[in-house]
């Protein structure tokens, strides 16, 4: 649009409607600017829980063993192969081979590499949530 100001009673239905998308855009890049902040203050709000969550743990377990009882160690969520790589790095590996796969595909190669595959369409789900994989139509998976 020109630097010089129409009426909108002046302005075309070209000009209205090329207006209404900017305006739509600029919408929408503000909601996505407020989801971000708010994502953002979200996480900062789960650090510092989970800070005092393990400090609090940690003066109990303190306690508990001055008064002479174990404190069991905590466990390792993520399954770890020898070689130290999680499951889901070995299939966002499977997945770069090719441009695109299908989940059986994925299965058929991870099975032939001795990953374990008995929940791999609940990982694949979990890494495309996580953004690390990309899935243009269902069943088939793409790295990014």
């Amino acid at each position: 649009m020109s630097a010089v100001k129409k009426n909108v009673n002046e302005l075309s239905s070209e000009e209205l409607y090329a207006l209404a998308r900017e305006r739509e855009q600029q919408e929408a890049e503000r909601r996505e600017q407020e989801i971000k902040e708010k994502r953002g203050e979200l996480k900062a709000k789960r650090k510092e829980l989970l800070a005092r969550h393990r400090k609090e743990l940690a003066e109990i377990d303190r306690q508990i063993q001055d008064m002479g009882g174990s404190v069991p160690r905590a466990r390792s969520t993520r399954r770890r192969r020898a070689s130290g790589e999680t499951i889901s790095q070995k299939l966002c590996d499977i997945v770069a081979t090719r441009p695109e796969m299908t989940v059986s595909e994925i299965r058929d190669e991870a099975e032939s590499r001795g990953i374990e595959t008995r929940n791999i369409s609940q990982t694949l789900a979990y890494l495309k949530r996580q953004g690390r994989l990309n899935s243009p139509r269902r069943g088939v998976y793409s790295s990014i």
